[in-house]
């Protein structure tokens, strides 16, 4: 009985030590619409959202049979956020690694993607005056993306998905007051991929 227990476990760890060694890597480009806003802490603004854009390269590497794999990119990403008929847009080099899974045939396959993503500031605007206040935006980001979407022809990817922000983006400075709250970025994005 021992014997089968281990003869058993020693063939499910070489599986998931190979399945790696087996997966089927893709590479692409990714790009699509941002609509984003800003979350914050206390009331101090009521942001409206702001339309940017996002693209880069991508790797998708998926396990054969089991529909599981890995989806990485480096994306130039706008963000920001909108208020009074004014806009605040902030760039970042967002790095989102999802766990993705697919399910369906060669023709047209459905996805679900989760995971965590880092954004590093990369430019656009840094600071925003607005009456008696200022905001600021931070340098470094970390969030989750939850996203879905329809595999066509195994190369051409078209999804939603949705950033939240898990740390601070933006600051908020009431002149005379100091720091008084932060903000979070919220994005909506739609996006197309084409996978090599």
């Amino acid at each position: 009985m021992k014997k089968s227990i281990v003869l058993v476990f020693v063939a499910l760890m070489l599986g998931v030590l190979y399945a790696p060694l087996n997966a089927q890597v893709k590479f692409g480009v990714k790009g699509g619409v941002n609509i984003a806003s800003v979350h914050f802490s206390d009331d101090v603004i009521d942001p409206n959202n702001v339309t940017g854009y996002h693209i880069g390269p991508m790797i998708e590497a998926m396990i054969p049979v089991t529909g599981l794999g890995i989806d990485v990119a480096v994306l130039y990403s706008q963000k920001g956020l909108e208020f009074e008929d004014e806009s605040m847009k902030t760039d970042y080099i967002d790095v989102p690694v999802n766990l993705k899974w697919k399910t369906g045939v060669s023709v047209a396959k459905l996805y679900v993607a989760a995971g965590p993503y880092l954004s590093f500031r990369a430019g656009g605007d840094k600071k925003w005056d607005l009456i008696e206040s200022q905001i600021e935006a931070k340098s470094f980001g970390a969030g989750v993306n939850l996203g879905a979407g329809v595999e066509l022809l195994n190369h051409l990817q078209v999804g939603v998905n949705y950033g939240i922000g898990l740390t601070d983006n933006y600051s908020v400075n009431k002149v005379g007051l100091g720091d008084l709250n932060d903000g979070k970025n919220r994005t909506w994005s739609i996006t197309a991929a084409i996978l090599f």
